[in-house]
């Protein structure tokens, strides 16, 4: 790393981030060094917390390749409730579970999805973004990235525990991101609770062709093989 990397902020490292030209992971790998470079106290919870998720196999129950993709209705940005089927109507669907606004890999990811969308359109192909945060929260990170596809709020995490996605984030993170995210606030609850960043390829019948399912949030499913997964849908 480089003396000038080393004298970053976390947000000069997010954005640096952003404005780099690579692939969506070692974009992200950046950020996860930003973390251990400037709070290795939570950084090494993080691994705890992983390590913790992947012994319990946290996400392995979640909807397969070849299955269909449960359906859902909830209530986007607008307060407007979309539908799965309503979706899948006009395309093969991107349907990407992400952490929170606050969340700043969440934020690259999103930002991603964006820089891929008109290759995405090209393809017919659907975006949405599923969140458990209340709306003006969702609206702001739809802003923020200039998404042009909607951004659905699943409550309390409703839609998430239906696909064995939700996960407890654990007495000590809850501690950790308690000094710098108010989650009960963004949430409306105190449940601490969150969904696995995954990502479903679903196809106008409704099963999903590919998915990318991992409880290292820090990991997430490349903007290449989403954009080759949905060609593959069509």
């Amino acid at each position: 790393m480089a003396a000038d990397d080393q004298a970053m902020t976390f947000e000069q490292s997010v954005q640096a981030a952003i404005e780099l030209d690579a692939p969506l992971n070692e974009r992200l790998a950046v950020i996860a060094a930003a973390v251990r470079r400037l709070n290795s106290e939570f950084a090494d919870a993080v691994d705890r917390l992983v390590d913790r998720l992947e012994k319990q196999g946290a996400g392995t129950l979640a909807p397969a390749r070849g299955e269909a993709m449960p359906g859902f209705l909830l209530p986007d940005d607008e307060g407007r409730l979309v539908s799965l089927a309503e979706i899948l109507a006009r395309g093969p669907a991107v349907i990407t579970f992400q952490r929170g606004h606050w969340c700043p890999y969440c934020r690259l990811n999103a930002v991603g999805i964006v820089e891929a969308q008109r290759q995405i359109a090209e393809l017919g192909g659907q975006v949405v973004v599923i969140m458990p945060e209340r709306r003006k929260f969702a609206k702001a990170m739809k802003a923020a990235v200039g998404a042009q596809f909607p951004f659905l709020i699943d409550m309390d995490n409703g839609y998430a525990l239906s696909l064995n996605l939700a996960i407890w984030v654990g007495a000590e993170m809850e501690r950790l991101m308690g000094l710098g995210f108010d989650l009960p606030n963004y949430q409306g609850n105190s449940s601490w609770f969150l969904p696995i960043p995954a990502t479903f390829i679903v196809g106008t019948d409704g099963i999903i062709s590919d998915r990318f399912v991992d409880p290292d949030y820090r990991r997430r499913m490349d903007i290449d093989d989403l954009i080759a997964a949905l060609r593959r849908a069509r």
